[in-house]
């Protein structure tokens, strides 16, 4: 299993959490999601793939910081 964090400039509610926790744990392989909203960060835990995780994220309306 992988851990890893992205950073999700946009989030800003309960809203844009529930909608990124849902297209995220929809993909196979994901174990958990957790969308911190004061940090914006999305921490996943899984074999699914970075850009698997990315596509989901997009698919919810946000975009992650690559700057990170």
């Amino acid at each position: 299993m992988t851990n890893r964090v992205f950073n999700v400039p946009d989030i800003s509610c309960d809203h844009c959490k529930r909608a990124i926790e849902e297209a995220v744990t929809a993909i196979p392989d994901i174990d958990s999601v957790i969308v911190t909203v004061d940090r914006r960060v999305v921490e996943v835990a899984g074999g699914a793939s970075d850009e698997a995780v990315l596509a989901a994220i997009g698919q919810a309306g946000y975009e992650v910081d690559s700057s990170s």
